[in-house]
């Protein structure tokens, strides 16, 4: 994630002209980290996005961990923090190399394909898709132990119950699992290149059709595809789902249908660029509507920031709602009490400065909300959350004042006045004379 640059403190004092960010290009779902290789799964009727997480002082590759955001209209995330990492692998004695994951749900366990960077492909298992993930191998699924391709899995259980896992830089690799998930059948298969193909393999099935969409040729990567007729091809290259552009740099898909919509993700730079133009490897996971023609074959998309993402439903504000849980977040940070856990310690919103904000897209407030609680803690003068509708100087529904708790967690209630109907919610950060920055960290907030 970006750090508090200078840059950063002139558009939190200018709050009002950072709006566009969100509204007029279609900019990364994730601000709070720096997130890449989206491995999004659908699963009843909520998203799970797992990501790699690039640390904030990154310069190359530096991946420790895997995360997890849920979403059931596509356009507010939750965040649940790091659910898996290098650590679970003891076999593994390194501290980076945490590379693109894939997770897929069968009889009720969740597995996760771990690439761990000339290492391997590991893979972990756990009883909900949030955690705990543990290693029932201890040692590497599949390892090549020759050369350093084996990167990037993507797995898929076929109609008839057969799961295939394919990956591979510059190579493209096949092989069958067993139905426990954690075993092979059969050889190693090398497919036959496909036009254009660099990395990032995703591969899926959609009205009999077989897909396989991946990151194009380095550098700078589109995302390509081919189809088949068969699972393990031949692959017939079919052009690009998003062409090469100068605008990103790396890319990597990940494609779903999710409520009568399919949807492309990837991977650019853009938060990062709203502080900078230097190259490093901190990115961020963009997504974007697609749509199919009648074929099978897909319609190329533009540049994620030209393409559209809209809301699937509206925002229930009458539950307890993380704090964590946002469309646009930019400047706030995301974390744990322990960072190393215990799974059930959730995460919470800190590094809250004067005038930053959470924006929560589409709430559906019926026929009017009349309180609004947060939870917080100040270890300082803590400062006061603007409940606003419909932008950051929009119309002030009601003000929540966080004083100092001594940095325990108290709740904290105002009236609301005017929120009725569908609005998007503003959390506005507001400090005082004596403290601008770092006011008070924010656990979660429900309506009434």
């Amino acid at each position: 994630m970006q750090t508090k640059s200078t840059l950063l403190l002139f558009l939190a004092s200018a709050i009002s002209s950072m709006a566009w960010a969100q509204h007029d290009l279609n900019m990364p779902i994730i601000q709070t980290k720096y997130t890449a290789d989206p491995a999004p799964y659908v699963h009843g009727d909520t998203v799970y996005l797992y990501t790699t997480h690039d640390e904030d002082d990154a310069e190359g590759f530096k991946m420790r961990d895997w995360l997890l955001y849920t979403s059931t209209d596509m356009v507010n995330w939750q965040d649940h923090g790091a659910v898996a990492s290098l650590r679970d692998f003891k076999w593994y004695k390194g501290d980076n190399g945490a590379w693109a994951e894939c997770v897929v749900e069968r009889n009720g366990k969740w597995y996760m394909y771990c690439p761990i960077h000339g290492h391997g492909i590991g893979v972990l298992v756990a009883d909900s898709p949030d955690g705990p993930f543990v290693d029932p191998l201890g040692k590497p699924l599949i390892w090549q132990k020759e050369h350093w391709y084996d990167i990037d899995p993507t797995v898929f259980i076929d109609d008839d119950g057969q799961a295939y896992m394919y990956w591979g830089n510059p190579n493209l690799y096949c092989i069958k699992l067993n139905q426990d998930m954690i075993s092979t059948s059969g050889e190693i298969m090398q497919m036959s290149h496909i036009q254009d193909y660099q990395e990032g393999p995703w591969f899926y099935k959609r009205k009999g059709h077989y897909y396989m969409a991946f990151a194009s040729t380095c550098c700078p990567e589109g995302i390509g595809y081919a189809m088949s007729d068969s699972p393990t091809g031949p692959w017939t290259y079919k052009g690009h789902i998003m062409n090469h552009t100068p605008r990103t740099r790396g890319n990597h898909p990940g494609i779903i249908d999710f409520k009568g919509r399919s949807y492309c993700f990837g991977l650019n730079y853009d938060i990062f660029r709203l502080e900078t133009s230097r190259h490093a490897e901190r990115r961020s996971v963009s997504a974007a509507e697609m749509t199919y023609r009648p074929d099978g074959t897909i319609v190329e998309l533009p540049y994620f920031q030209d393409c559209t993402l809209r809301q699937v439903g509206t925002f229930n504000p009458f539950r307890r709602v993380e704090a964590e849980t946002m469309a646009w977040g930019y400047g706030l940070k995301t974390t744990r009490e322990n960072p190393s856990g215990p799974w059930n310690d959730t995460p919470f919103v800190t590094d809250i400065d004067d005038g930053e904000y959470i924006l929560v897209k589409g709430v559906d407030f019926r026929k009017g909300a009349h309180e609004f609680t947060a939870s917080c803690s100040a270890q300082l003068y803590g400062g006061r959350i603007e409940v606003r509708l419909d932008s950051v100087n929009g119309a002030l529904a009601g003000t929540v004042n966080v004083p100092n708790t001594k940095f325990q967690y108290q709740k904290f209630t105002c009236s609301l006045t005017g929120a009725k109907g569908v609005h998007d919610l503003y959390l506005v950060f507001r400090g005082g004379d004596r403290q601008k920055r770092n006011l008070f960290n924010f656990d979660w907030w429900q309506m009434r």
